[in-house]
């Protein structure tokens, strides 16, 4: 089944704009979990503006399901990754500067550089994941450079579907299905939420997991935070008691 993993930056965010320790990112990560979310993911970026180097060490330590630690692999990243080694490492081609995610990797131009990084950050026992747009030509270098698994970038999806244009996804299950003849894993992310889930779900196999942080935190405003992770669930086709 597909795993939903959630994104805690906001909470993050919510937390450092009053300099204290309220709400409780490790605390809130717990809830999720209780409450039924599969994995946690975090995206520290160099100035700390949400996610801090702290909550990963912090995470690791407290959580009994699946890390995920998305970043752009400066030498400062790739060092937090290999001491806390968490389950999942997802590469993103954010400049440091970034408001959030927009492209994935062009994993023919980098291929040498990712090839290195994803051989330093398995030796260190971490799955790795490269964050892609569903072009096939990117997804077969990405599994020529050995990346685990790719994240497919859903932004495009997810704004179709906003226009009543469902049918971009079609491409995300090519996309997919190639990936997964080539042998990769497949995870999906950016801008999923109650709206399009279901239908992107029902269409994209095999889909290991998904990563949903904004949507899924503006939800909770209105739902609370366990019917939410119910309802995105449910768009999974998992039932949470």
């Amino acid at each position: 089944m597909t795993k939903l993993s959630v994104n805690l930056n906001k909470v993050a965010l919510l937390r450092n704009s009053r300099g204290r320790n309220y709400p409780d990112l490790i605390q809130f990560a717990l809830d999720c979990v209780k409450l039924g979310a599969d994995g946690i993911t975090m995206h520290p970026r160099p100035d700390e503006r949400h996610a801090r180097k702290s909550d990963i060490f912090e995470l690791k330590e407290a959580l009994t399901v699946e890390l995920n630690v998305e970043g752009y692999p400066s030498e400062d990243f790739l060092r937090l990754i290999e001491e806390v080694k968490p389950a999942q490492c997802t590469l993103v081609p954010d400049a440091p500067d970034q408001l959030t995610s927009d492209h994935g990797w062009d994993t023919n131009k980098f291929k040498g550089y990712l090839l290195d990084i994803i051989l330093r950050l398995q030796a260190a026992g971490v799955r790795t994941s490269i964050f892609v747009d569903p072009d096939l030509d990117m997804i077969e270098a990405a599994r020529e450079i050995g990346t685990d698994r790719i994240e497919l970038y859903t932004e495009t999806y997810a704004s179709q579907y906003a226009f009543g244009n469902p049918n971009l996804v079609e491409e995300f299950a090519r996309a997919a299905a190639f990936a997964h003849e080539l042998g990769l894993g497949v995870n999906a992310g950016h801008d999923l939420n109650l709206d399009n889930l279901l239908h992107f779900h029902s269409m994209v196999t095999p889909l290991h997991e998904v990563s949903i942080g904004h949507a899924l935190i503006t939800d909770a405003l209105y739902l609370g935070l366990e019917e939410t992770i119910r309802r995105y669930q449910g768009c999974l086709g998992k039932s949470v008691s």
